[in-house]
């Protein structure tokens, strides 16, 4: 686990690392986002356990239980929980730019800490501090958006000062500003986008453009050679898409009937397997044809491999996004704001962009990524265009009995 606390340097210095660390493209680290395999039974075992347990949630923001002491003012600090590989760092390791950009204008120090791996697993660890009304020692977390919609809706996050947000709340792409679990984003503030498209590698296809669900389940020169992600969101989502149904306003009918068409293609033998991210291996080499794919995987497979291509099925695609979230008893709530605004400033946000490469939620930022490299600019899955934009679609949030319903038959699909 790692812990990060900034000096305070000048303005030269920061200036010197930031063209340190936007210096050239080959330069850059980029995150492989690491998500749960085997979510299914992961997420049986680690939040449908909550309600089984008849946990009441706490009372919402601006109740007494809810409410917390904001020590801001006199303890300069915000502590900050993030996934690995999700900030921008030089490549010695040893400074963070865009953190110490916002400790030298703000005088706010930051301990940030990369404890995130996996939704469920950094859920078991807050849940008993939530569930008690405790301070969990952080100010802000990031988790993915079915999460985060738990979260508010158990009444476990702070709501959010609009003052303390001028840049967030002026800069928000339209694409994000209200998803069904927090409209009008009174709870959260997206940290990066996450796109589910279509990839595959033009050499082990023969040169054929995949481009859709169908094919991945119906062409028979992709047997045994086809993977779906293990989050049942994406997968199925996709799938929904391509039956002509939206992910965000299916039915039960339209899910059983999502993963009965799955299960044909298991059973047929035309899906090899499951995966987390781990399938980048196995179509880089070929061994995988097409798949299901994390928009942000792909630009990193496609930096070393042009064979790697993707599309955005007719259809559409599925989108979800990480979010910052204030936790209920966070000690530092006006500082864990001021940090959220930071990152939705212009020039930083490009940074950041430029290291993890994922969709940006941030308008604005097209010149400024320019500057760092134009090829990220153009790009569609960092930068989305009007079209990206408008195919997009996100998975309606879930009551707790749908959430435990459905993953549990997507489990028993994916053999979790």
């Amino acid at each position: 686990m790692e812990q990060y606390e900034p000096e305070r340097l000048s303005a030269a210095q920061l200036a010197a690392m930031r063209r340190t660390l936007t210096s050239g493209r080959g330069a850059l680290t980029r995150r492989s986002l690491l998500r749960a395999s085997g979510t299914g039974a992961l997420a049986l075992g680690g939040l449908g356990v909550l309600s089984a347990c008849g946990i009441p949630p706490a009372k919402r923001e601006g109740d007494a239980a809810a409410a917390s002491d904001d020590h801001s003012a006199k303890e300069k600090q915000v502590n900050f929980s993030n996934w690995t590989e999700y900030m921008d760092v030089t490549d010695d390791g040893k400074h963070r730019p865009s953190l110490e950009q916002f400790t030298e204008r703000t005088g706010i120090k930051v301990k940030y800490t990369e404890d995130i791996n996996d939704n469920v697993e950094f859920f078991g660890k807050i849940k008993p501090q939530l569930a008690a009304g405790q301070d969990t020692g952080r100010d802000i977390i990031c988790v993915t958006d079915w999460l985060a919609a738990r979260i508010v809706r158990l009444g476990w996050a702070q709501k959010l000062d609009p003052s303390n947000l001028p840049h967030a709340y002026a800069n928000l792409s339209a694409q994000f500003r209200s998803p069904d679990w927090d409209p009008g984003r009174a709870y959260s503030y997206p940290w990066a986008g996450i796109p589910t498209v279509i990839a595959y590698n033009s050499k082990a296809t023969g040169g054929r453009r995949i481009d859709s669900v169908s094919q991945l389940l119906d062409d028979p020169k992709l047997k045994g050679r086809v993977s779906f992600l293990s989050e049942m969101r994406d997968s199925i989502g996709m799938t929904l898409l391509d039956m002509g149904k939206d992910p965000a306003t299916f039915t039960d009918a339209d899910y059983d009937a999502a993963i009965g068409r799955i299960q044909k293609g298991v059973d047929r033998n035309q899906i090899r397997r499951f995966t987390g991210n781990d399938y980048t291996a196995d179509l880089d080499k070929g061994d995988i044809a097409a798949c299901v794919a994390w928009a942000g995987d792909i630009i990193q497979l496609q930096a070393g491999n042009p064979d790697i291509k993707y599309a955005i099925p007719a259809a559409g695609y599925v989108i979800s996004s990480d979010n910052m979230l204030v936790p209920v008893k966070a000690r530092h709530k006006t500082n864990a704001e001021k940090l959220m605004d930071h990152y939705y400033r212009p020039p930083v946000a490009a940074e950041l962009a430029a290291y993890i490469n994922f969709v940006c939620p941030v308008d604005g930022v097209r010149e400024e990524l320019a500057r760092i490299d134009r090829s990220m600019a153009d790009n569609p899955l960092i930068l989305p265009d009007k079209k990206m934009a408008a195919a997009s679609h996100a998975f309606r949030s879930l009551t707790a009995e749908e959430e435990t319903a459905y993953e549990e038959k997507f489990a028993k699909l994916i053999g979790a």
